[in-house]
């Protein structure tokens, strides 16, 4: 899908609105702002202490309270770094006036939310892209060149775990504030996204209120690949790994590391086993070198947000576009619906449930003028 400029001429900089001045949006506000083909225009936050710093770094730029003073003080783009539960309503409203959106992870709240994301964007011809920071982390692209290369092997299995103490949220579950990192690396390495996922989860320090605060997702591929993810806010540690086991080779990406990031283990069977004539079976291992790959380090927030300029400017398609978000929300979705049933749950059947809905319900969004929270 080629997507064309809204109301920008190919030389001038895109117009760029921030919604959401909390605990991320700094950083994006921060990137957009440096970017030579970028022009900050305004930041928009409910709270006040927030609208406050804002002005104080960005004098230049329009700090309010209501995102809907972006439409008076027109926008090219946004950039929405709100609640997870509010960026359906934001984004539509955007993205039915033909502004670009980026929206960070996850996309929606719903499967049924990101599709009409998906339609409205491309009816109004606009750029709709997610925060899947990690598709651009320089050490996750030298993973995936890897495995294009075939030096890893064929791919067996990828096992991410990501914890930590806190953040604890009363607004979403560990599930959907983490995972989605770790599902979105494993459905880039794979260039696929799972048949069925199954999970399981705990509520502990949150046990009150219901909100699981420890959850392990496993999912399947078309291959016959796995992938399985742990994530967790009640850790002793600050874990950010990912192991991705080959037939040839096997790595270890640590992304707490501060330098040496990825270890690739020349380690694995030579030959295939075999049963002797006693009935035990025998192995013949191998145990090479270790290696560790330069890496030309980039931050990959700036990395996504120039790819989100570069797209509108473009007319080009984004690394982690919308389909990349529809993919990373089935997949929780899909999760969800195991948690509630216990088993194992192919995507197949949420697309038919999904579909079901659709055709019940009316296909037209509507948004209005309405403010919603931010911070």
């Amino acid at each position: 899908m080629n997507h064309e400029i809204s109301r920008a001429g190919p030389r001038r900089k895109v117009r760029v609105g921030v919604v959401g001045a909390g605990y991320w949006g700094p950083n994006l506000t921060r990137n957009i702002a440096e970017l030579a083909d970028a022009e900050l225009i305004g930041i928009a936050d409910l709270d006040e202490s927030q609208r406050d710093r804002a002005r104080r770094r960005y004098p230049a730029s329009i700090v309010t309270s209501d995102f809907n003073d972006f439409f008076d003080n027109y926008v090219d783009a946004v950039v929405i770094a709100t609640p997870p539960a509010t960026h359906f309503a934001i984004a539509s409203a955007f993205l039915e006036r033909g502004v670009h959106c980026l929206v960070e992870k996850p996309l929606a709240g719903t499967i049924e939310e990101s599709r009409a994301l998906l339609s409205i964007a491309a009816i109004n011809k606009a750029v709709l892209m997610v925060g899947h920071t990690f598709e651009y982390n320089p050490a996750v692209r030298e993973i995936r060149r890897l495995i294009d290369s075939g030096e890893l092997g064929e791919i067996f299995y990828i096992d991410a775990v990501r914890t930590n103490l806190g953040i604890f949220q009363m607004r979403t579950n560990v599930m959907w504030d983490l995972a989605p990192h770790d599902i979105s690396i494993a459905n880039y390495l794979l260039d696929a996204k799972p048949v069925s996922v199954g999970a399981q989860a705990g509520s502990f320090i949150m046990r009150d209120v219901g909100i699981n605060d420890l959850a392990y997702l496993h999912m399947e591929y078309p291959g016959g690949q796995l992938a399985n993810i742990r994530v967790s806010w009640l850790d002793p540690n600050k874990t950010r790994r990912t192991t991705v086991v080959g037939s040839k080779k096997m790595l270890i990406y640590d992304d707490v590391a501060n330098l040496e990031k990825i270890r690739i283990y020349d380690k694995g069977l030579t030959d295939p086993p075999f049963v002797d004539s006693y009935g035990e079976l025998q192995c013949s291992y191998r145990y090479g070198n270790v290696t560790i790959p330069h890496l030309s380090w980039e931050e990959p927030l700036r990395l996504e947000c120039e790819d989100f300029i570069t797209s509108i400017l473009g007319g080009t398609v984004p690394q982690a576009d919308g389909e990349s978000g529809l993919r990373v929300v089935q997949a929780l979705a899909a999760a969800d619906r195991s948690l509630e049933l216990g088993r194992v749950v192919e995507l197949s059947e949420l697309d038919s449930k999904v579909l079901a809905t659709e055709a019940f319900n009316s296909s037209e969004v509507s948004t209005g003028q309405q403010t919603i929270t931010t911070s």
